[in-house]
């Protein structure tokens, strides 16, 4: 078991392969390293790969404060300090995708390209932005516990068995932590971040929308690389990795 100590915050994280560019993955809400257990497996045949817990998240400490993407991206940087990765390529999954588009902001010269896993939104709309104060509204209430069970089962997957391993993941994280997170999001500038990411970036959808964010961010950053997958659903990386993890190859192999 390996820790980075970034002062008194321990994070718990995995690494392996060998060969550049290195990939960081990072989870998304309420998970842990082994959401992009297909991909670490895949990918470290050829590249360094390294897979963290974040602030909150399984094996990692658990303060009481610290939940914002910013904090969230801070400890990314200082991460890689600590554990001497130089110019990653980060691969956020949902929240995860959102603190790779904030650490690209906050530390220019710092990873090398991102993939966007299907990311939380990045421009919301206005009933998005209502939905997140509605839900933190939820967890932080009486019935805290079994709102975050529905909405994590409706995240999920379309096999039973991975549907089920992945709400009871996301149900592990202390309820007020996951709540500070969701409360936070909407504090966030999404679009004023991704204006200021300057690296290759690709993004990999479950679908489109009738408003598809896809559109909208490309008119922040023309050059963003935008794939779609097929048959899955929020955590198509564990789903369907055999389309995720050729897109993420493709990516590295002509872009990166």
């Amino acid at each position: 078991m390996s820790y980075a100590e970034l002062g008194d915050l321990r994070l718990y994280y995995e690494r392996g392969g060998e060969g550049e560019p290195e990939l960081l993955f990072v989870h998304g809400w309420c998970c842990d390293h082994t959401a992009f257990q297909p991909q670490f497996d895949y990918f470290e045949r050829t590249h360094t790969v390294t897979a963290l817990d974040l602030r909150g998240c399984g094996k990692s400490d658990c303060p009481g404060s610290g939940y914002h993407i910013r904090d969230f991206a801070d400890d990314l940087a200082q991460f890689c300090v600590q554990v001497a990765i130089e110019k990653p390529v980060v691969i956020g999954h949902s929240l995860g995708g959102m603190i790779a588009v904030e650490l690209a902001a906050r530390y220019p010269s710092f990873p090398r390209a991102l993939v966007l896993v299907d990311p939380g939104p990045i421009d919301p709309l206005p009933e998005t932005i209502k939905f997140f104060d509605a839900a933190a509204d939820q967890l932080e209430g009486p019935n805290g516990e079994e709102v975050r069970r529905l909405w994590t089962e409706d995240m999920g997957a379309r096999d039973v068995e991975l549907a089920r391993w992945i709400t009871d993941l996301m149900c592990r994280v202390p309820l007020p932590i996951a709540a500070a997170v969701i409360r936070s999001l909407n504090d966030w500038h999404g679009v004023g971040a991704l204006a200021l990411c300057t690296v290759p970036t690709l993004l990999l959808r479950r679908l489109l929308g009738d408003n598809p964010e896809a559109v909208r961010l490309l008119a922040i950053k023309p050059d963003l690389q935008v794939g779609i997958t097929v048959g899955a659903g929020h955590f198509h990386q564990l789903e369907v990795p055999e389309q995720v993890n050729p897109m993420i190859e493709r990516f590295l192999q002509f872009t990166v």
